[in-house]
C-alpha cells in the first residue's frame, strides 16, 4: 500500500519527533489493528513514535507498556505520549527479554506487542554511544549506557580467536580472521578506544579491497560488536521462546502474559534477526498456534525509503496468536 492509499494518518515530522522517524509506521497500524481499551507493550520504545500512533487509537481507556534499554529515550517517550495521547505509560527501564515477568508482576496481559529491533536515530548521532563509524566517539556501542560491558571492552580484551568469531557470525564479515590479527597485533601498542581508531584499523586490515567495496570496511564489524556488546540475538531469542510459551499456554487453556488473539509485530533490520523471527513464526503456524497478519514479510515502499533511508533494510513479520484452527 503507498502512503497516499493509506486509511491512517501518515505522521508528521513534528508528531514522530525530530531526528527519528519510526519505519513502516502505517504497516504497523495496519497489522496490530489498535483499538480503544486494549493494552499495548512496545517493547523498543525508543522515541515513541510507533507507540503515540497506537497510544491515540486506544483512547483514555487503553493501557501502554513502555520497554527500553535507553533510559532517556524512555522517559522521552513516556512524557511524549502522555503530553499528546492523554495517557501514562507503565514503563521498563531494561531488556524485553524479561516482558513476561513484568507484565506478570503488574498482572497485565498484552492485546498488542511491537518490537522494532532498530535503535532510534538519536542514539547514532550522538558520538558519545559510539554507535557509528561516521563520528568520532568513544568506543561504546552500549544501548544501556548506565551498565555492562563496552566494544572497547571488547575489543581489547578478546582473544583473536573469539574475536573473529564474534565478527564472522556477528557481522557476516568474510574477512573477519583478518581483522581480529589486525585488532590484536594494534592493541599491543596501544588500546583501541574510539571509533574512529577501530574503523580505520578495519580499512587498513581490507587492504585495496576497501576500494571497491560496496559497503564502508567497517559496517559489519561495527554491526556484529554492537550486537554482542548488547546481546541483542539473546534478548531477541528469549523474546521468541516468551511468545512460543505464550502461545501454548494460550492453546492449552491456561493465563499467559499475550491474550488469546493478541496481535505481534517484529521489524528486523538484519538477516540474523529476521531468520529467528521467520522461523519462531513458522513453527507457531505449523502447530497451529498462530495466524498470519501479514501476506508473508513486509518491507518499506520506494517512497518510504527515499524519504527516509532508515527503512530501507527494516522487515516486518506479524502474527496473531491463539486465534488459528488448532490440529
Amino acid at each position: 500500500m503507498n502512503q497516499s492509499e493509506s486509511p491512517f494518518e501518515w505522521p508528521s515530522h513534528t508528531e514522530i519527533g525530530v531526528g527519528h522517524i519510526p519505519v513502516l509506521y502505517q504497516e504497523v497500524i495496519e497489522s496490530l489493528q489498535p483499538d480503544a481499551g486494549l493494552v499495548y507493550v512496545d517493547l523498543t520504545a525508543g522515541r515513541g513514535g510507533h507507540a503515540l500512533g497506537i497510544a491515540r487509537r486506544l483512547g483514555p481507556t487503553g493501557t501502554v507498556v513502555l520497554f527500553d534499554l535507553d533510559a532517556a529515550n524512555l522517559a522521552y517517550a513516556a512524557e511524549r505520549i502522555l503530553r499528546e495521547a492523554g495517557i501514562t505509560p507503565i514503563t521498563v527501564h531494561g531488556s524485553f527479554a524479561s516482558v513476561a515477568r513484568e507484565l506478570d508482576a503488574r498482572s497485565l496481559r498484552a492485546d498488542l506487542v511491537l518490537a522494532d529491533l532498530g535503535f532510534a536515530s538519536t542514539q547514532v548521532d550522538d558520538p558519545a554511544r559510539g554507535l557509528s563509524f561516521m563520528r568520532a566517539g568513544p568506543l561504546d556501542m552500549r544501548l544501556d549506557p548506565s551498565r555492562g560491558m563496552t566494544a572497547a571492552d571488547l575489543v581489547n580484551g578478546t582473544n583473536e580467536r573469539e574475536l573473529a568469531d564474534i565478527i564472522s557470525r556477528y557481522g557476516e564479515e568474510p574477512l573477519a580472521r583478518k581483522i581480529a590479527a589486525k585488532i590484536v597485533a594494534d592493541r599491543l601498542s596501544a588500546p583501541i578506544l574510539t571509533t574512529v581508531q577501530l574503523a580505520d584499523l578495519v580499512r587498513d586490515a581490507y587492504g585495496s579491497r576497501a576500494r571497491t567495496s560496496r559497503l564502508h570496511p567497517a559496517t559489519k564489524t561495527f554491526m556484529a560488536l554492537r550486537i554482542a556488546v548488547n546481546d541483542e540475538l539473546g534478548a531477541l531469542s528469549a523474546l521468541l521462546d516468551s511468545i512460543q510459551s505464550a502461545a501454548r499456554r494460550i492453546h492449552d487453556g491456561r493465563p499467559s502474559w499475550l491474550q488469546p488473539g493478541a496481535r505481534i509485530a517484529i521489524i528486523g533490520f538484519h538477516s540474523l534477526e529476521d531468520r529467528l523471527v521467520k522461523q519462531c513464526f513458522a513453527g507457531l503456524r505449523k502447530n497451529g498456534l498462530c495466524d498470519e497478519n501479514t501476506n508473508g514479510l513486509v518491507v518499506s515502499s520506494e517512497a518510504e525509503s527515499a524519504d527516509n533511508p532508515r527503512a530501507r533494510s527494516a522487515k516486518l513479520r506479524a502474527v496473531t496468536v491463539g486465534r488459528a484452527t488448532c490440529p
